[in-house]
């Protein structure tokens, strides 16, 4: 797209006193119409610190997932009954966090390792210099944690390392449970997403991020050719369009 035709952006989100991240100001319009028509829900593998840096427009969501599903926020608080239950099934199906972040510390390199985190008291994740790390390193890596019940994906420069059974699904049929929803809607771009996408009654991932990179799709699910904020901005068209034939359908 040329310069002059790009739209203008509205900043959702700053860090360390910087812009980072944007939507064009369409799109706040449309997530605000989106929040008044459906229950909207922030999905997302951010920490609820993290997830607190985004302002977006439109009411203030009642529901938002945090932390791959770890965290169920109910006006803004995490749920403790939701975060014991997941504790639990963590504990009864996979390796513990110790172990694995053991041995991503043992195994990464420090000519290509930046940082190493552990968010949330649930999984971990490096970041690391994309240039520098070897091509089989992360298959190397998802291959041991497949045997210990976790599941490894690379997310620009980071690497994350999440139990299997910390899914985003998993929080966002709870959110229907109580809430009474009867039709999901979701949107993702990243193999974190995969299991929400599917688990959802219709879905979208845009031309950019992981799943589009490995051609990933699933019947109900169309894969736009878009990218960047013009994916968030269809996206949010193609949700309101698909919540007002819900209610316009027998």
């Amino acid at each position: 797209m040329p310069d002059a035709e790009a739209p203008r952006l509205l900043c959702v989100e700053v860090y360390e006193g910087k812009p980072l991240s944007y939507v064009t100001e369409d799109a706040a319009a449309l997530l605000g119409e989106l929040g008044r028509a459906a229950l909207f829900v922030p999905t997302t593998t951010r920490t609820r610190e993290q997830y607190g840096r985004i302002h977006l427009p439109g009411p203030a969501p009642r529901f938002a997932i945090c932390a791959n599903g770890g965290h169920l926020l109910v006006d803004g608080v995490s749920d403790p009954d939701w975060r014991a239950s997941v504790d639990e099934r963590l504990a009864a199906e996979c390796a513990p966090l110790d172990e694995v972040r053991a041995h991503l510390v043992r195994t990464a390199d420090p000519a290509w390792l930046l940082k190493e985190r552990v968010a949330e008291d649930l999984f971990a994740y490096l970041v690391v210099e994309r240039s520098l790390l070897p091509e089989g390193w992360v298959k190397e890596l998802a291959v041991w944690a497949e045997r210990r019940g976790w599941t490894v994906s690379l997310q620009g420069r980071k690497i994350y390392a999440v139990p299997k059974p910390l899914t985003k699904s998993a929080a966002m049929r709870e959110v229907a449970r109580r809430s009474g929803a009867d039709l999901m809607l979701a949107a993702g771009d990243s193999l974190l997403d995969a299991d929400l996408l599917l688990a959802a009654d219709r879905a979208w991932r845009p031309g950019h991020g992981e799943l589009a990179d490995a051609g990933w799709t699933a019947p109900h699910v169309t894969a736009l050719e878009d990218r960047g904020v013009a994916a968030g901005e269809t996206i949010l068209r193609e949700l309101i369009g698909e919540v007002r034939n819900s209610r316009t359908s027998p």
